[in-house]
């Protein structure tokens, strides 16, 4: 019986946590991270404010909480697409194609690339975008090696963060479709893969 009840604590908490990130997420796309207020989160979840800050503590941790959401939807595609690709290069640019359409589409990262109101959370992509940028670069470079066994750690990381960067120059300023995009990326990394391949040979 115990263990049922804390499955039933666990989920209610699963879900109640779900929904303070939703209710956060759409705040943030609307009004930018200064207008955030833990109050008008709790009144969009139809909760306590002490509940949100029960969960998260304060205003900093519940938006790296919506950022590491958003950031593992966007993880979990890329690792689809490498997963269906028959080779590297193909899984780059999948993974590059994915991530600027999805990002164009998910408001909270439209909000932050293209809104005034949503400026002051581009940092979280850029300056402060740290954490973000070290978890795309190693699932990057650890499908690298998927495809490339014998490829060294210096050498899918390098090509990983160059893959990552550029792709997040394309987001920063459109100046192409996502699928354009993809391809100068690919086009950027394929003398290197060739390099790296025919080394390996």
């Amino acid at each position: 019986m115990s263990d049922i009840t804390d499955s039933f604590v666990e989920r209610t908490r699963t879900s109640l946590r779900e929904t303070l990130l939703d209710a956060a997420a759409e705040i943030l796309a609307a009004r930018g991270y200064a207008a955030l207020r833990m109050a008008d989160v709790a009144s969009a979840a139809g909760v306590s404010r002490q509940t949100v800050y029960n969960e998260f503590g304060n205003k900093n941790a519940l938006v790296q909480a919506v950022v590491l959401r958003t950031t593992g939807e966007f993880l979990d595609g890329i690792h689809q697409r490498f997963a269906s690709a028959p080779d590297l290069l193909t899984g780059i640019r999948g993974a590059v194609t994915y991530t600027i359409e999805h990002a164009r589409e998910n408001r909270l990262v439209a909000s932050a690339l293209g809104t005034p109101q949503g400026e002051d959370l581009l940092p979280l992509l850029t300056t402060r975008g740290e954490p973000v940028l070290s978890a795309a670069m190693e699932t990057a470079a650890t499908h690298y090696r998927q495809f490339l066994p014998t490829l060294s750690t210096d050498a899918a990381n390098l090509l990983a963060e160059t893959a990552v960067r550029l792709s997040l120059s394309h987001l920063v300023l459109p100046t192409h479709s996502a699928a354009e995009a993809a391809d100068l990326v690919c086009a950027a990394l394929a003398p290197a893969i060739t390099h790296y391949s025919s080394t390996m040979e």
